[in-house]
């Protein structure tokens, strides 16, 4: 398959090792794609929901493939967020071409970007963490329920149907969070001179311009391979929301092989030396 040429792709909340990751459909993106620089924007591996007996080769697939692409010669930086928080104690590590920051701000095209997960913002996970986690596993549950709703659905002729999108869009409270999550970002990065603010964490796939008394600044959110499946992209200049259920794909009896994590680190980590 022809891989298109990308400057920067920004992926954020993964959450591999969850019933709700769709591992399998961000194989199939990541293989038509060939960036120079990956972002991973946080809640990549999802520590906080961890489960010994639960990796799938998909999942650990996307793992072994995004190693494969850093040690071909693209840039790949992982951002941390607070489902992988405990990545933080390696905060500046670098391994070959891969490294792990806590934010990043990068000069494209002569314009400042600022990347940042977003958690920062949550008060719930700044003040009641257990709360949060316990959310995190509610949600998880929810998305499980959803799936073998939508196998019925599919049985029967019918349309998917997302409950976590309708209890958001349906939830006052849920729809002021996303805007506050919005206002607060872009407010700061306007403040402190960012042409652009990147972040993830609430889910919510988004481009749009936002302005205050002290300027502009251009919002983005990466969204989510849970329920939205989406990819920011940046290209000659150029920044755009990529959609997996507006790309075509053909492909027949893919098959994923598993890999030792372990060996991968160690092996990219000996190329880098020598």
């Amino acid at each position: 398959m022809l891989k298109r040429n990308v400057d920067l792709i920004v992926l954020s909340d993964l959450h591999l090792g969850t019933f709700g990751c769709h591992a399998k459909e961000l194989l199939n993106y990541l293989s038509t794609v060939k960036p120079k620089k990956i972002i991973l924007n946080g809640d990549i591996i999802d520590i906080w929901q961890f489960r010994k007996k639960y990796f799938p080769k998909a999942h650990l697939e996307v793992v072994k493939t995004i190693i494969e692409m850093s040690m071909n010669g693209t840039e790949v930086i992982y951002i941390t967020g607070n489902h992988d928080e405990m990545l933080r104690k390696l905060s500046y590590a670098e391994v070959g071409n891969l490294k792990i920051v806590d934010k990043l701000v990068l000069d494209l095209d002569g314009k400042k970007a600022w990347f940042f997960h977003g958690d920062i913002f949550d008060a719930s996970i700044q003040n009641a963490k257990w709360l949060a986690k316990l959310g995190g596993w509610g949600y998880d549950l929810l998305i499980l329920i959803n799936r073998f709703l939508n196998f019925w659905l599919v049985r029967f002729k019918k349309e998917k149907f997302s409950l976590s999108k309708k209890i958001k869009n349906s939830v006052k409270k849920a729809i002021k969070h996303i805007s506050d999550f919005e206002k607060t970002a872009s407010d700061l990065a306007i403040e402190q001179g960012y042409h652009y603010v990147i972040c993830g964490h609430i889910h919510q796939p988004q481009i749009s311009r936002k302005v205050s008394k002290n300027g502009t600044c251009l919002y983005l959110n990466s969204g989510d391979w849970v329920e939205n499946l989406t990819a920011l992209e940046y290209h000659k200049k150029r920044w755009s929301l990529k959609k997996y259920s507006d790309l075509q794909f053909k492909f027949e009896n893919i098959s994923y092989k598993s890999v030792n994590f372990l060996t991968a680190i160690t092996v990219m980590s000996n190329r880098s030396k020598t």
